[in-house]
C-alpha cells in the first residue's frame, strides 16, 4: 500500500504564504488524478485543486490565482503552493491521489491562518 505524508503546514498570518507538500513512498503508476482537498470544523471536506495526466489543472473559484498545484514525478512529490492566504483557508489539508483502482489520501497537514 502506498502511503502519502503531507508536511508544510503551520500558522501564518493572513496575506502570507505556504508550500505544502505530499510525499508518496513510491510512484505510482497511471493515476488519473492528483489533488488536495481541505477540511474545516464546520465543512465538509472540500476539493481545493487537481491535477490531470496531460498536464493540466482545475481550480475551485475560492483559490483561484493564489494557490497553485504541482508535481515533481522524480522525487514522488506533490505540492500545493498558497499565497495570499486569508483566514477562510485555515483547514487540514489532504494530498488525494485517484487510480483506476484504488484512492489513496494522505494524514493531513493543519494550516492555520491568523487575522
Amino acid at each position: 500500500q502506498v502511503q502519502l505524508v503531507e508536511s508544510g503546514g503551520g500558522l501564518v498570518q493572513s496575506g502570507g504564504s505556504l508550500r505544502l507538500s505530499c510525499a508518496a513512498s513510491r510512484a505510482i503508476i497511471g493515476w488519473l488524478t492528483i489533488a488536495w482537498y481541505r477540511q474545516s470544523p464546520e465543512k465538509t471536506r472540500e476539493l481545493v485543486a487537481r491535477l490531470f495526466p496531460s498536464g493540466s489543472t482545475d481550480y475551485v473559484d475560492f483559490i483561484k490565482g493564489r494557490f497553485t498545484i504541482s508535481r515533481d514525478s522524480g522525487k514522488n512529490e506533490l505540492y500545493l503552493q498558497m499565497n495570499n492566504l486569508n483566514p477562510g483557508d485555515t483547514a487540514v489539508y489532504y494530498c488525494n491521489i485517484y487510480t483506476a483502482a484504488d484512492e489513496l489520501w494522505g494524514q493531513g497537514t493543519q494550516v492555520t491562518v491568523s487575522t
